[in-house]
């Protein structure tokens, strides 16, 4: 790690020029010093500009997370958080799973994640400027067995975040993705959760609670993504009186803000207390789905309901089936044959 590389960046976010020469004073190096870190930006895959006579420029200006303006959007619940932000980190899931006694409610969010997580085996891209990514560890009294529901509850945060920041397109897909639905009702994915639990199964257990949303993905960014993906600008666009780009520190200061309020709820009343709202959210409710579960088999259904537990409810043609684990899927479906199959 070059620890230039990202006073650099800083100086950089204001998407103008800077010279080599300029940048070499200011830090007190040589030129050669400053090519050194920015070579080592774009072995991160941060795209700089370099012209000859006028320096080095970012393809645009960029927010840089800032911990005061941060904890200014929290508000009131800032006193709840443990606020930490990385530079550069492989995964925050992974470097918070990794501390020792880290305090309640600790939030590491990171400018890049090298090493990304997502569900099932797969890699959250990330960019400089162009994603959100952070983890919030939570202290249960309970077990991690009674956490049945918890990013169900997570995504209830979620979207009353994007809701207060204007972006009403978005929708939930069980268990823990957050959608925008185009016209044939085929989702772009915005943002994702993952959580990863340590602790006994009875006794007081920690959640971590990764987080990553698109914000500003550059095309290559999206084309390098093995499915249909779409950013919260874009979103935002789409409202004809939102053409402001939103800002990431507001958007994490007021995500914790909301994640405080719904996990100290779900803390007294589980998933049973958020669960109608949560309903009112999912995309695919009472919809013909294809759930691909995790042993490589399918199974055909109408999405009935959530249990009071986070369980999906699915009328299949064996019955009402209850499912823990999966993905839905629409690829493939359709909506008359499935519902004449288990017979609605």
């Amino acid at each position: 790690m070059n620890k230039l590389t990202f006073p650099i960046l800083q100086l950089l976010a204001d998407g103008q020029f800077h010279s080599g020469e300029a940048l070499a004073q200011q830090f007190k190096v040589t030129r050669a010093t400053i090519w050194s870190a920015i070579k080592h930006a774009e072995a991160l895959g941060i795209t700089i500009f370099s012209v000859r006579g006028r320096g080095y420029k970012l393809p645009q200006a960029i927010d840089f997370l800032d911990k005061n303006l941060v904890l200014s959007a929290v508000g009131e619940q800032r006193e709840w958080i443990n606020l930490i932000i990385l530079d550069e980190v492989a995964s925050t899931n992974t470097y918070l799973m990794q501390q020792k006694n880290v305090p309640h409610a600790t939030c590491v969010a990171a400018h890049i994640q090298t090493n990304g997580k997502g569900r099932r085996g797969r890699t959250w891209v990330s960019q400089l400027g162009a994603s959100l990514t952070f983890s919030l560890a939570w202290r249960f009294q309970c077990g991690a067995a009674a956490l049945s529901g918890l990013s169900l509850a997570v995504g209830v945060a979620l979207m009353r975040t994007l809701a207060s920041l204007g972006v009403n397109q978005a929708q939930l897909k069980w268990p823990n993705d957050v959608l925008v639905l185009d016209e044939n009702r085929q989702g772009k994915k915005l943002a994702g959760i993952l959580i990863e639990l340590q602790g006994d199964l009875d006794g007081p257990s920690t959640a971590v609670i990764g987080i990553g949303i698109n914000l500003n993905l550059p095309k290559t960014v999206l084309e390098s993504i093995d499915q249909p993906t779409t950013d919260l600008n874009k979103t935002a666009a789409l409202n004809k009186n939102n053409n402001q780009p939103i800002n990431q520190n507001f958007l994490l200061g007021t995500l914790l803000k909301h994640l405080v309020s719904v996990l100290s709820n779900f803390e007294q009343l589980s998933f049973v207390g958020l669960r109608d709202e949560w309903l009112s959210y999912h995309a695919y409710h009472r919809q013909a789905v294809r759930m691909l579960l995790p042993n490589g088999t399918e199974v055909l259904g109408v999405v009935k309901n959530v249990a009071d537990d986070g369980i999906l409810l699915v009328d299949t043609p064996l019955g009402l089936q209850r499912f823990s684990a999966g993905e839905i899927s629409l690829r493939g479906v359709n909506m008359q044959g499935v519902r004449h199959v288990v017979g609605d």
